[in-house]
């Protein structure tokens, strides 16, 4: 019997496994127009967090005793739409399951680029377009800018990073430890703060001695207000996530929000849906960026649908290191 992930209860502050529950999730009789499809790789990504509060937003809540949602990808069982066949590897919303059936405008055939099919839930999927998009676009970084990226071993800002280098921009990164560190340097980070080790204002300014142009921001909360005191004259930040304030009882608060009225600095909020008109250009750009080696993936792999939500909040506490996956 195929099974579902869903919503028992609205999480109050940091989820427990409390809030989830595993169901029986019968895929009911293909109809015209449909696809069976059995998942491969579930993604899970820290933005599902704010999905399970009942408040409007970009996208609609997660309804309580309904099956969750998440980038996955599976291949088709059968099909009863023109364009799909069975053993074809598609790329849809219907994750948190084993099984969906699906109409076909909700399934995206994964193009022949030669590279692992989970590679489309991260560097070449929502993953790396929030990092290639954010980055490129809405903060508008070029070729000679100074780059701080926080959260720099997860998977969007290990993509940020590389693509930064691959442009020719001078990236520091931002990590939890000295493993996480290290992995940031070998990314190619010209240099790398460990933010447990001491205050970010201050391991900032020496790693950043000039400040910076450009901030892409994961974390929000003290990296956000770090960002802030030391950006330059029309710096401009991507706003991402703000993954510290996700379980958070209290607002956060910034020392140095004035500096943007005197730094002139840009602040801008993006959603990767806003660019799902460009995908093929990124196809092309971060296609030929993964094939060269120029930019390359690490992955955190949890094995099991029974072990999806203990993926998930591992996100909070940093149990992963790039992108973290569920295999099927």
């Amino acid at each position: 019997m195929p099974r579902a992930w869903t919503l028992r209860s609205r999480p109050n502050g940091m989820p427990t496994a409390d809030n989830f529950e595993l169901r029986d999730a019968p895929v009911p009789r293909l109809e015209d127009g449909q696809v069976h499809v059995r998942n491969r790789w579930l993604s899970v990504d820290p933005y599902m967090r704010g999905r399970m509060n009942d408040v409007k937003s970009y996208v609609p809540p997660f309804q309580v005793g309904e099956p969750l949602e998440g980038g996955a990808v599976g291949e088709v069982v059968d099909s009863r739409a023109e364009g799909f066949a069975a053993g074809d590897l598609v790329l849809h919303m219907a994750g948190w399951r084993d099984e969906a059936v699906l109409p076909a405008t909700a399934l995206n055939k994964l193009p022949q680029l030669g590279v692992e099919p989970q590679a489309f839930l991260g560097n070449l999927g929502l993953t790396g377009g929030t990092a290639y998009f954010g980055l490129l676009d809405a903060a508008q970084a070029r070729q000679g800018d100074i780059v701080f990226v926080s959260a720099a071993a997860g998977a969007v800002g290990s993509a940020v990073v590389q693509i930064a280098k691959a442009k020719g921009m001078t990236v520091i990164g931002s990590a939890g430890g000295p493993a996480k560190c290290d992995f940031v340097r070998s990314l190619g980070a010209d240099a790398v703060i460990d933010y447990k080790a001491g205050p970010l204002v201050k391991s900032l300014a020496e790693a950043a001695p000039k400040g910076i142009d450009v901030y892409f921001d994961n974390v929000g909360g003290d990296h956000l207000d770090a960002a802030l005191a030391h950006a330059r004259k029309d710096a401009r930040f991507a706003i991402c996530g703000m993954i510290e304030g996700y379980n958070a009882a209290e607002p956060m608060c910034f020392r140095y929000i004035m500096r943007v009225i005197a730094m002139r600095i840009m602040l801008k909020g993006f959603i990767y849906t806003d660019y799902l008109p460009r995908m093929g250009e990124f196809f092309a750009d971060m296609g030929a960026l993964v094939a060269s080696g120029q930019v390359k993936s690490r992955d955190t792999v949890v094995g099991g649908l029974e072990n999806t939500p203990d993926a998930f909040l591992g996100l909070f506490t940093g149990a992963n290191t790039g992108k973290m996956l569920v295999k099927l």
